[in-house]
């Protein structure tokens, strides 16, 4: 039987993508002092491994696949195929960005204002890709982690990666600038690219890892209107697309079925109400494949 050797990133993303494959529709399970997860797939055999190292053991062919970021793909110079972005981080259903700081009353203001100073960060090649194309000459030193404490004791500024900009904000730290926007990455080993089993397996399961993804923020949404009423609660809604109209019993009546945004649900369902919709029904979703 062929198999897809995948790895599946330790760390920050790790509880975030396994929650993603549980959505999918893959129940992955991992023991506290294993790195060879489990997975229900027979096709599938999955290994954990640092986002950081991920690019380099897919680009060696030690794995046909794996998720990691674009920035690592990046920073480790790797030779891989990216073959889709699935839009997810650690918190949030979103990228993230690399970004420039230093302490709040520092009087570095731009990239050229560190000429001569100390940068510290995990993506050195990163860094240094951004000095060089702003004529800036910085010693840049690699950072093990924690990276938010070593300024200004133990260097001038900092490139880390954020979300939301709040823990750098409560290490009173000032973001100058966004040196590279990075998101979750599916990745390929060339040679198992060109391999058709293994290519369309890992395509199979990028659709519905993005199906779970578009569905996460989103729910179904029915009800039932007058025919004489249906176009006051069509202003109302929202749509994905085009609201799905459907035929009742009743000719004067028909069914309004729709996907919205989970966050105005709040806001929209009085509106409906007060449009004299009746019967409504939200409902959540598993996925959303376009």
């Amino acid at each position: 039987m062929s198999r897809l050797k995948l790895g599946i990133p330790k760390g920050s993303l790790q509880e975030a993508t396994l929650d993603l494959f549980s959505r999918a529709g893959w129940k992955i399970t991992l023991s506290s002092r294993s790195y060879i997860p489990e997975i229900d797939d027979a096709e599938v055999e999955c290994l954990l491994v640092r986002a950081q190292e991920m690019a380099r053991y897919v680009e060696t062919g030690a794995l046909d696949a794996g998720i990691t970021g674009h920035d690592w793909v990046i920073e480790t110079g790797v030779a891989v195929d990216e073959l889709a972005e699935l839009v997810y981080a650690k918190r949030r259903l979103s990228r993230v960005r690399w970004v420039l700081a230093v302490p709040e009353d520092s009087p570095i203001r731009e990239a050229r204002d560190l000429e001569g100073k100390v940068i510290a960060t995990e993506v050195v090649r990163i860094t240094e890709k951004y000095l060089a194309q702003h004529g800036v000459k910085s010693r840049v030193e690699f950072s093990w982690g924690a990276t938010e404490v070593k300024v200004p004791q133990l260097a001038d500024a900092i490139v880390e990666v954020t979300e939301t900009g709040s823990s750098l904000r409560a290490h009173r730290l000032r973001i100058i600038d966004t040196v590279l926007e990075s998101a979750t990455v599916f990745i390929m080993n060339r040679a198992a690219a060109t391999d058709g089993w293994k290519r369309q397996k890992a395509e199979n399961m990028i659709l519905m890892l993005q199906g779970a993804i578009a569905a996460a923020s989103k729910v179904g949404l029915m009800l039932n209107v007058r025919r004489e009423h249906l176009e006051g609660v069509i202003a109302v809604l929202p749509a994905l697309k085009n609201p799905t109209i459907s035929m009742l019993s009743d000719p004067e009546w028909v069914a309004v079925n729709t996907i919205v945004e989970e966050a105005v649900i709040r806001q929209i369902l009085p509106k409906l109400k007060a449009a004299n919709a009746q019967g409504i029904v939200e409902y959540p979703l598993n996925k959303i494949v376009l």
